[in-house]
C-alpha cells in the first residue's frame, strides 16, 4: 500500500465524522439481510460495522444481544454479566440498545457508574475475579470496534474464561441473531430504554478502583513511583479515559496524561497510512503527536481505543515496533518474576518475530507457537502454563507476580506500565533494552504486505497443505519447515507458513477484502527479505 499524502500529519476536520449523522443512521437505517454485508459476522474480534453501511445499526445489537442471552441460558451461564463500551460515537447507542435486551431477559448486568467507558482488559479482569469467589459463572460484553476508524461500531463477547470467545461460542451467537434479522426479529425480548435503565436487574459498577487496586499485583508499580521517571501516557480518547488518572493518584506517578476527554470525531489524532483517522498505537504515522514528544520523557505510551493494545515510544527509539517489544517483555518478565516456576512457558502467534524464539531458547523456556488470535493464549494464561502471550498486533498479557491469571484477554494498560518499570528498574528504557537483544540473537527484518486474491483463490490458500510447497529452499536457504498447522496446539492456521534457518514468511487469506497477507521476516537484512517476499508471492502464484 502506498502512504497517503496525509500520513503522520493532523487530521483536517475535512475527513471528521459527523456523530449526529452516524447516530440517526444507527436508529433509522435497516439492513437488507440478504446481502451478506449487512448480516451479523462475528470475526476474530466480534462483529464490527458501521451504521452508515447498515452493518451495525439497531437491529443488528437487538439481535446479537438476545443471541447472547438464548447461548447464556443454553450454556447454564447465570452470573453477572460485566459490560464495557468504548468511545466511538456508536458504542453509546449500542449500549443503550443492548441494556434493553438485557433487562428483558432478567439478565444481572454490571455497567461503569455514569455511564462511563471501560477498557476490555478491565472487563476480562472482572469476569475473573468474580468468578474466583461466586458460584454462579459471569460473563461479558464490549461494545468496541478497537482501533477502527471512528466511523464503525463493533460488539464482542467474552464467556466466562475471561477472553475473546472462540469460534464455538460466536458461530452460535451469529447464526441465531441472523435468525432473528431474517424473522424481523421476532423473538427478541425488548423493553422501553427508560423502563430498561430502571430495572433492578441493571447495576452501575466500579470498574476503575478493583483493577487500579491490583495492579501492584502485576507490575512493580513502587519501583515505577520511587525511581521518579518522567512518564507520558497517551490515554488516545479511548475507553480508558479515567484509568490512568487513577493510576497517578494511586501510586504517586511522575506522569503528564494526554487526550483524556471525549472526542469521538478523535480530531487530535494524526492521520494513519492511508490518510484515515485510526487509532492504532502500533502505527508510527497515526501516534505521530505522541512520537514528537520522545525527548520529553522518560518512556512515554498510548493505547488504541478499547485499551487492549500497546504503544510503546522511546527517547532511544521512538515507537518501538510491536515485535520487537514482544521480545524485550519476554527477557525481562522472565528475570524479574522470581514467584514464577521455570517451566512456564512462551506463547506467541505464528507470524509473530523469531526474536521471540530466539530469546525463549536463550532462557531454555519452550515456546507455544498457534495462529493468529489471542483466543489461542486463554487456556495457557488461566491453568498459567504459559506466563506471556502476545501477537504481533501490539497485544499481549502475563501473570501475576504470584504466577496467577491477570487477564485472559489483551491488556494493553499493564504493557505500557511494564515499559515503565522497565525504564525504572533497568536504567535503560525498552528501545535500549531491544538493542542489547539484537547485539546477542540478530537483528531481524519483518514486514506485512498485501497482494489481491479472489474469494476462490482465498479459500485455495485456507486449505493448504505442506505438500503443496514443492520448492526446497527460501532465499537461498534449505527450508525447515512448512507449516499448516500451528506447531504449539496443532490448530489450522487458516494458510500457510514456511521456516528457513534466518527467514521465513506466512501467507494468510484475509477474512474481510479480497487480499491475503504475507508476513515475512529476515535475520540477514533487508535484501534478505525482499527476496523472501518475492518467493513468497512466486509460490503462492503457483499454489493459487
Amino acid at each position: 500500500m502506498s502512504i497517503h499524502p496525509l500520513a503522520g500529519k493532523p487530521a483536517p476536520k475535512s475527513i471528521l465524522i459527523n456523530v449526529p449523522e452516524l447516530i440517526a443512521a444507527y436508529y433509522t437505517l435497516i439492513p437488507d439481510v440478504q446481502n451478506s454485508e449487512e448480516r451479523v459476522s462475528f470475526g476474530t474480534s466480534g462483529h464490527r460495522g458501521s451504521s452508515l453501511k447498515r452493518s451495525f445499526n439497531e437491529p443488528h445489537i437487538l439481535a446479537v444481544t438476545q443471541a447472547v442471552c438464548d447461548y447464556r441460558n443454553e450454556a447454564g451461564i447465570d452470573g453477572t454479566l460485566f459490560m464495557g463500551m468504548d468511545t466511538h460515537a456508536l458504542s453509546w447507542p449500542a449500549q443503550l440498545t443492548a441494556l434493553q435486551v438485557l433487562a428483558a431477559n432478567n439478565v444481572q448486568v454490571c455497567i461503569a457508574r455514569n455511564f462511563d467507558f471501560t477498557p476490555t482488559p478491565v472487563i476480562s479482569h472482572a469476569i475473573l475475579t468474580h468468578n474466583r469467589k461466586e458460584a454462579a459463572a459471569c460473563d461479558g460484553i464490549v461494545i468496541t470496534p478497537s482501533h477502527n476508524p471512528p466511523v464503525d461500531g463493533g460488539f464482542k463477547y467474552n464467556p466466562p474464561h475471561g477472553g475473546p470467545a472462540d469460534t464455538d461460542v460466536t458461530g452460535v451467537i451469529q447464526d441465531r441473531a441472523n435468525t432473528l434479522l431474517e424473522n424481523d426479529l421476532v423473538g427478541v425480548n425488548s423493553i422501553p430504554l427508560p423502563q430498561a435503565l430502571q430495572a433492578s436487574c441493571v447495576k452501575q459498577y466500579d470498574y476503575i478502583q478493583p483493577y487500579v487496586n491490583d495492579l501492584d499485583s502485576v507490575i512493580d508499580m513502587t519501583a515505577i513511583a520511587q525511581a521518579k521517571i518522567r512518564i507520558g501516557a497517551d490515554a488516545m480518547g479511548g475507553s480508558g479515559l479515567a484509568y490512568y488518572a487513577a493510576i497517578k493518584e494511586k501510586y504517586s506517578l511522575n506522569m503528564e496524561i494526554f487526550h483524556d476527554t471525549l472526542d469521538s470525531t478523535f480530531s487530535f489524532m494524526h492521520c494513519d497510512k492511508d490518510g484515515k483517522i485510526r487509532m492504532d498505537c502500533s502505527s508510527p504515522y497515526a501516534m505521530a503527536g505522541l512520537v514528537g514528544l520522545k525527548n520529553d520523557f522518560d518512556i512515554a505510551f498510548g493505547n488504541d481505543t478499547d485499551f487492549d493494545r500497546h504503544g510503546i515510544v522511546t527517547p532511544s527509539s521512538g515507537l518501538l515496533n510491536p515485535n520487537h517489544y514482544l521480545g524485550v517483555a519476554i527477557a525481562y518478565l522472565a528475570g524479574n518474576r522470581p514467584g514464577w516456576d521455570q517451566s512456564l512457558a512462551i506463547g506467541k502467534t505464528l507470524v509473530s518475530s523469531s526474536i521471540i524464539d530466539r530469546v525463549a531458547a536463550d532462557l531454555e523456556r519452550k515456546v507455544v507457537e498457534v495462529p493468529v488470535g489471542f483466543k489461542w493464549f486463554v487456556d495457557g494464561l488461566l491453568n498459567g502454563s504459559i506466563f506471556f502471550g502476545g501477537e504481533e498486533s501490539a497485544g499481549a498479557s502475563f501473570l501475576r507476580k504470584d504466577g496467577t491469571v491477570w487477564t485472559t484477554d489483551k491488556d494493553g494498560i499493564i504493557l505500557n506500565l511494564l515499559a515503565a518499570e522497565i525504564t525504572a528498574t533497568t536504567g535503560s528504557d525498552p528501545g535500549e533494552y531491544y538493542r542489547e537483544l539484537v547485539k546477542k540473537f540478530g537483528e531481524p527484518v519483518y514486514a506485512r504486505i498485501e497482494a489481491p486474491a479472489t474469494p476462490e483463490q482465498k479459500a485455495i490458500l485456507k486449505k493448504l497443505s505442506p505438500e503443496d510447497v514443492k520448492e526446497t529452499t527460501l532465499a537461498g536457504e534449505p527450508i525447515q519447515a512448512v507449516l499448516t498447522n500451528a506447531p504449539g496446539n496443532n490448530a489450522p492456521i487458516g494458510g500457510l507458513k514456511v521456516v528457513a534457518e534466518n527467514g521465513w514468511f506466512a501467507l494468510r487469506p484475509s477474512g474481510t477484502e479480497d487480499i491475503y497477507k504475507i508476513y515475512a521476516e529476515s535475520f540477514i537484512d533487508a535484501n534478505h527479505l525482499q527476496r523472501i517476499q518475492d518467493e513468497a508471492r512466486a509460490m503462492a502464484g503457483k499454489i493459487i
